[in-house]
């Protein structure tokens, strides 16, 4: 079959799998973004509170089902499900009924918590915007399970389409799209919230880097990068920020090492870093006067559980204690269960063998770790906020391994060559890799 025939099987193939959990997806954060894309198609408060509430009600529903189902000590009782979406509703619709009557109405989303917690959704329309077609023409549970799946889908493809162009064989571009579905980053882009559509715009500029850097399409690369860090504010502006200090450095990086070789930086490679430097800047700027919220109150956020407690008065000297107890924690739980250390020294070990766009995937995967350094909360369950950082693995394990294959396609070259058997071949990629020697990798 031909590559793009492979790519769009493991999609379909992913999409399938994904059918086992339609339901039960939502987070707490989940009902936010979908009121606000039901406000964006027209919606009335109530009619948006209802879709939503009732969306995420009935996932805790199906979620209670599963449970009692392999509970030992009541897996043959009554079906809960029923029980707990109507005890979650009712609960919901309290809320939400004393913040409308308090005269909390502003905004594109339902008041379900403070107007203070909720200016935080409310400045990421993005991904709202991008459900609104989805709920529109399938409706809450079957538009948001298949934008999801479109999102992570896309991501993968992004993979295979970042590794051809750093002419990687298409048997080891599929692994990569294979890696990006079954680690953390393709689970997290499955759920309901901003990280799926934040991972994909950030493959996307990723994409873009290595494209300048293979000069090849270097306006269409420069479109990427630039387009995707636009996108980022308006999904989640901190990534905006994140990934534009990050490509600017890796920029600066990538430069001086041409110019202390004796070599041209390039002008699409400043452009690069400078589009980077510009995005956040500008986020910075954007934010301040678009009154997003701020640092402080994003600290106040996290400290204040939501700000449901009063308002710390020694804020930073708290928040950087409990920074330095967060990464002790963190560590000590990464050295129990090693598989990220793993999965991340691997893939550094892949980036390094492409030096220049090395810098950059190592920038990227390291807004994930900014981001977590943010919010340094331990109980966030899944690692969505550090989820980033597995794009190193996901793109660099592959790297990695099409070294050892171009390191015995080096042995061909100087040496004698495998003589092709009639029906057989010296076997997938060799002539990429061969190519790939004499050319020199980004």
């Amino acid at each position: 079959m031909r590559p793009r025939t492979w790519v769009l099987v493991l999609a379909a193939v992913f999409a399938v799998l994904q059918l086992a959990n339609v339901t039960g997806r939502a987070t707490p954060d989940t009902k936010n973004y979908l009121s606000y894309a039901m406000s964006l198609r027209g919606a009335s408060t109530r009619e948006a509170a209802t879709v939503a509430i009732d969306y995420s009600c009935a996932s805790q529903g199906a979620n209670a089902r599963r449970d009692q189902s392999v509970n030992p000590l009541n897996f043959h009782g009554k079906d809960p499900a029923a029980r707990v979406a109507k005890k979650c509703r009712d609960a919901e619709w309290r809320g939400v009924n004393a913040r409308l009557r308090a005269g909390q109405t502003g905004g594109f989303i339902t008041p379900f918590t403070s107007e203070r917690f909720m200016r935080i959704f409310e400045v990421r329309p993005g991904y709202p915007v991008f459900l609104v077609p989805f709920v529109t023409l399938l409706g809450p549970v079957w538009g948001m399970w298949s934008a999801s799946v479109v999102l992570t889908v896309a991501g993968g493809v992004l993979v295979f389409l970042i590794l051809r162009t750093l002419s990687v064989s298409v048997p080891l571009a599929l692994t990569g799209q294979a890696l990006y579905y079954v680690l953390p980053c393709g689970t997290t882009s499955m759920r309901p919230m901003t990280e799926g559509l934040m991972t994909a715009l950030t493959l996307a500029a990723v994409w873009g880097c290595a494209l300048v850097l293979k000069g090849r399409r270097t306006r269409a690369g420069l479109a990427l990068v630039g387009g995707s860090l636009v996108l980022l504010f308006t999904v989640k502006h901190s990534q905006s920020l994140f990934l534009g200090l990050c490509l600017a450095g890796a920029g600066a990086l990538v430069a001086v090492g041409r110019w202390r070789r004796g070599r041209a930086p390039g002008r699409a490679l400043v452009t690069v870093a400078a589009l980077g430097a510009t995005a956040a800047l500008g986020t910075l700027v954007l934010a301040g006067a678009l009154h997003y919220p701020s640092q402080t109150d994003s600290l106040q956020d996290l400290l204040t559980d939501h700000y449901a407690r009063p308002d710390r008065t020694r804020l930073w000297p708290e928040f950087l204690h409990l920074e330095a107890n967060f990464w002790l924690e963190w560590t000590r739980q990464q050295l129990w269960q090693p598989m990220l250390a793993a999965a991340l020294g691997a893939g550094v070990w892949g980036a390094v063998r492409r030096p220049a766009f090395g810098v950059f995937l190592i920038g990227a995967a390291f807004t994930g770790v900014l981001t977590q350094a943010a919010h340094p909360d331990i109980s966030v369950w899944g690692g969505r906020l550090i989820v980033l950082v597995w794009l190193l693995p996901v793109v660099g394990v592959p790297l990695l391994l099409e070294s050892v294959v171009r390191g015995k396609a080096v042995v061909g070259v100087g040496g004698p060559v495998p003589t092709p058997v009639p029906g057989q071949g010296v076997g997938p990629g060799f002539g990429e890799h061969a190519q790939s020697v004499r050319r020199g990798g980004a």
